[in-house]
């Protein structure tokens, strides 16, 4: 059987046709399955899918007239999956629950340090033999407050890099975790956290009582100075309400590795086309933001771990075995 996997970068691709050696053939494509792509699945009875793939009802309905029986998803998020139409067309669908949370913490880190000492203009600036110091001034973060809103694996492990700066960290989450109770978070609510936070780092996945967490109440809620690291879903972040608070000259620094609208854009190259989408055009204007394409989980390790992982989904479904990563199992 060969397995159709698309929305492969340059450097996954050999990990992946590694990793499927033994069991299956695999194809790697770059292009991104949506409406216009999905014919090309056809006869393949699995597919594999990254997290920018359009798996809505039409798509899913063009995949199974084509003999599409199982879809395993490259990522632990799955809000791109439609996953009540997959369920009544009898397609299996399952995820990479768990990777590497080092991955996408260390990266939050790397965000919220490069705003913070405006790493990328003094690069921008020695480039161009300009050495002056003007404009470069950070902050220490030792002894300031980190808030973190979800404490899972990737939260624990960001509370844990700011314990190491020194920092006093406040928490939000549905459950406490003792991991970071141990290293003395304190959980309060939401509002309490914005308010009283110098850096603020989301860490929760994207679901209807999500959607826009970050909404224009909370950031008025945050201080004037503070730093806001996105790196888990962009829907989290109410982006045009984010533009606006920054034309009012707000906030030290922006992160953002991932954005609501980012399907289409991320993962391809479009330097030399008009960007249609005036919310990210304008966002990037700003000196004090930072945004990335969607790479906080783009190290090897993690990457290996989630190809490993979607290999074992497809035996699973092959042997009519369920897991902690089945979200449709199989009939």
């Amino acid at each position: 059987m060969e397995i159709l996997a698309f929305g492969v970068q340059a450097d996954e691709k050999p990990l992946i046709e590694r990793a499927f050696a033994a069991p299956h053939a695999v194809r790697c494509l770059e292009v991104f399955l949506t409406e216009d792509t999905a014919p090309i699945a056809a006869g393949h009875e699995v597919i594999s899918s990254s997290v920018n793939d359009d798996l809505n009802a039409r798509v899913l309905r063009a995949l199974a007239a084509g003999g599409t029986r199982m879809v395993a998803q490259r990522s632990t998020g799955y809000n791109n999956i439609d996953l009540d139409t997959a369920e009544r067309l009898g397609i299996t669908v399952a995820r990479v629950s768990y990777y590497s949370p080092h991955s996408v913490a260390e990266f939050a880190w790397t965000l919220a340090m490069a705003v913070n000492r405006r790493v990328v203009r003094a690069s921008t600036r020695t480039r161009d033999f300009d050495f002056r110091l003007d404009g470069l001034m950070g902050r220490d973060m030792h002894g300031r407050t980190a808030g973190v809103l979800g404490t899972g694996k990737i939260g624990a492990v960001f509370a844990r890099i700011a314990h190491g700066f020194g920092m006093r960290l406040l928490g939000w989450d549905a459950a406490e975790n003792p991991v970071c109770l141990g290293l003395g978070m304190e959980y309060v609510p939401k509002d309490r956290l914005l308010a009283e936070s110098d850096l603020i780092s989301l860490h929760v996945p994207l679901m209807p009582e999500t959607q826009h967490l970050i909404d224009a109440a909370a950031l008025k809620a945050m201080k004037d100075d503070a730093i806001l690291v996105n790196s888990s879903r962009g829907g989290l972040v109410d982006t045009e309400a984010l533009v606006a608070e920054l034309r009012e000259g707000r906030f030290t620094g922006v992160g953002l590795d991932v954005y609501e609208l980012e399907a289409g854009l991320f993962f391809l190259d479009k330097s030399l086309e008009a960007i249609e989408d005036d919310t990210l055009a304008r966002l990037m204007t700003f000196p004090n933001v930072l945004v990335t394409s969607h790479q906080a989980y783009y190290t090897e390790d993690a990457v290996t771990q989630i190809i490993d992982t979607t290999v074992r989904n497809v035996l699973d479904y092959e042997a009519g075995r369920r897991s902690q990563n089945t979200l449709v199992p199989r009939g």
